[in-house]
C-alpha cells in the first residue's frame, strides 16, 4: 500500500479505537448527575449505590477515553504534518479551548467524584458530578467545532508562506458556528447519549437475567431506557436536519449516500442495496421521489447527483452508501427496541419476557456500531478532500516519512490497541460481576 493510505489506515485505527470512549462518557454523565440527583431528592439509598457504581465505570472509560486520545495528537505532527501546518491556527483556536474548558474541568472535578464520598458535603458532590458531565460535553463541542471546519470552512483566509498556504482565522465565532457545527453536534451528542444510555440498560438487563442485583437494576434500566427512547427518537430528527444540511453544503457526500449518479434529478431513496461503481448503478428497493421530498419537501424536485462533479472529486460511493444505511437500520431498530422496552417496563411486564432482555443486553452494541460507521459516512464521504474544497487528502500527509515506518507504527498500534482492549474489557466486567455495592449509612 501507498504512503496516503497507510496513513489514513493509522489515523483511522486510532480515531475508530478512541470513539469508542468519549461518547460513554458523555452519555454516562447525564445519567450520572440523574442519579445522584434523585438521590438527593428521594434519600433512596439505592441511587447513591448506583451513582457510585456506575462512577468507577465512567473513570475507567475515561482513562482509556485520554490515553487513546492523545495519540491522535501526535500523528497530526508525525503523519498528516501538511495538514498541520494548513490548520494549525484554526485547530490550535478549537483544541486549546477544549483544553481550557473542557479537559480540565472533567478532570480535576472527576477525582471529587470518585474520591470524595465521605471527603465533602452531599451538595458539592452533586455539583462535581454536575461539572464533570459538563466538561465532556463541552470537549465535544470543541471537537466537532473543529471537524465540522473541515466540512465546511467559514471565518478563515488563505495565507501564503515560506512553506505553502496556510488558513488563518479572521473571525472565531464564524469558525465556531460554521454552517454544519451545530446539526453535526446535536448529532454526535445524541448519538453519545445513546451509547452511555444503552451500556446503562445492557448491564441492568443482564442483572435481571441472572437474578442479581434486582432492586437497583430496576431502577437503573428505567432511567437507562427514558434516556434511551428520548435520544433514539431525537437522533432520527437530527439525523434528517443534519442530512439537509449535507444536500446543502455537500452535496457530493449526500449523492453518495443514496448512490444517486444523475446530475440533476428526482431522486429515489434506497431501502439498502448495493452500488456498482463502475457502471454507475445501484441494485436494490428504492421508494421513488422520496430523497428528494425529504430535503426539498418535493418528490420532483431535482436533486445533485455524482455525475455533476469530476470522478476525481467523488468520494468511494459504495463505501459511503453502506456506512450510512448501516446507521440508519440501526438507529431504527435502537428506537424500536428502546420504546418496546420502555412500555413494557411501564407496564410492569419486561421481566416476563427474557427474549427483550436478551436484545436489551446486546444493545449496548448498536450505538457504537452506529456511531463508528456514522463516522466514516462522514468522513470518507467528505473525501478526496481534508478540507473541503481547500485541501485535498492526497495534499495532507507528511512527505518525509516512509510507508515502511507508518506500516511498523500501524502494526505496533494494532497491537497495542488490541492487549488495550483487552484490558478495559476485563476491568469492564470485572467491575460489573461486583455490581453496586449497598450503602449501609445514608449521607
Amino acid at each position: 500500500m501507498d504512503l496516503e493510505t497507510l496513513s489514513r489506515l493509522q489515523f483511522a485505527l486510532t480515531a475508530a479505537f478512541h470513539y469508542v470512549f468519549p461518547p460513554l462518557s458523555i452519555g454516562l454523565g447525564i445519567l450520572l448527575v440523574t442519579m445522584e440527583g434523585w438521590y438527593l431528592c428521594t434519600r433512596d439509598r439505592v441511587y447513591l449505590s448506583l451513582t457510585r457504581f456506575w462512577a468507577k465505570i465512567f473513570g475507567l472509560i475515561f482513562a482509556l477515553g485520554v490515553a487513546t486520545g492523545i495519540v491522535l495528537e501526535f500523528q497530526f505532527g508525525t503523519n498528516w504534518s501538511t495538514y498541520s501546518r494548513f490548520v494549525g491556527d484554526v485547530f490550535g483556536s478549537a483544541l486549546a479551548a477544549e483544553g481550557i474548558f473542557a479537559f480540565f474541568l472533567e478532570s480535576g472535578f472527576l477525582a471529587v467524584v470518585l474520591f470524595g464520598w465521605e471527603r465533602v458535603s452531599p451538595a458539592f458532590h452533586f455539583l462535581a458530578t454536575v461539572l464533570v458531565a459538563l466538561g465532556a460535553h463541552l470537549s465535544a463541542v470543541w471537537i466537532i467545532v473543529a471537524n465540522s471546519w473541515q466540512q465546511t470552512p467559514a471565518g478563515y483566509h488563505l495565507v501564503e508562506t515560506a512553506t505553502g498556504r496556510r488558513a488563518e482565522i479572521t473571525d472565531f465565532w464564524e469558525l465556531v458556528f460554521n454552517p454544519s457545527s451545530l446539526d453535526r453536534l446535536t448529532h454526535a451528542l445524541l448519538g453519545a447519549w445513546m451509547a452511555g444510555a444503552f451500556l446503562v440498560v445492557s448491564v441492568s438487563a443482564w442483572y435481571l437475567l441472572k437474578r442479581r442485583h434486582l432492586e437497583p437494576s430496576k431502577k437503573s434500566l428505567r432511567l437507562g431506557l427514558v434516556l434511551a427512547a428520548l435520544s433514539s427518537v431525537l437522533q432520527l430528527l437530527s439525523g434528517h436536519g443534519s442530512a439537509s444540511g449535507v444536500a446543502v453544503n455537500q452535496p457530493a457526500k449526500l449523492a453518495a449516500f443514496e448512490g444517486h449518479y444523475p446530475a440533476s434529478e428526482p431522486a429515489e431513496l434506497y431501502l439498502f442495496g448495493w452500488v456498482d461503481e463502475a457502471s454507475e448503478e445501484v441494485y436494490g428497493p428504492s421508494l421513488p421521489g422520496l430523497l428528494g421530498w425529504m430535503i426539498h419537501g418535493d418528490a420532483d424536485a431535482a436533486v445533485t447527483g455524482l455525475r455533476a462533479f469530476p470522478p476525481e472529486d467523488r468520494p468511494p460511493v459504495n463505501l459511503v452508501f453502506q456506512a450510512y444505511h448501516l446507521m440508519v437500520a440501526l438507529g431504527l431498530g435502537l428506537i424500536g427496541l428502546a420504546l418496546l422496552a420502555l412500555l413494557l417496563d411501564l407496564l410492569g411486564t419486561l421481566e416476563r419476557h427474557p427474549f427483550i432482555l436478551r436484545l436489551l443486553v446486546l444493545s449496548v452494541l448498536g450505538p457504537q456500531i452506529a456511531n463508528q460507521v456514522g463516522w466514516m459516512a462522514a468522513e470518507v464521504g467528505r473525501q478526496p478532500w481534508l478540507v473541503q474544497g481547500l485541501l485535498r487528502t492526497s495534499e495532507g500527509f507528511s512527505p518525509t516519512v516512509g510507508s515502511a515506518e507508518v506500516l511498523f507504527s500501524l502494526s505496533l498500534f494494532i497491537l497495542v490497541y488490541l492487549l488495550l482492549g483487552a484490558l478495559f474489557l476485563h476491568l469492564l466486567f470485572d467491575k460489573i460481576q461486583h455490581g453496586p455495592e449497598p450503602v449501609e449509612v445514608a449521607r
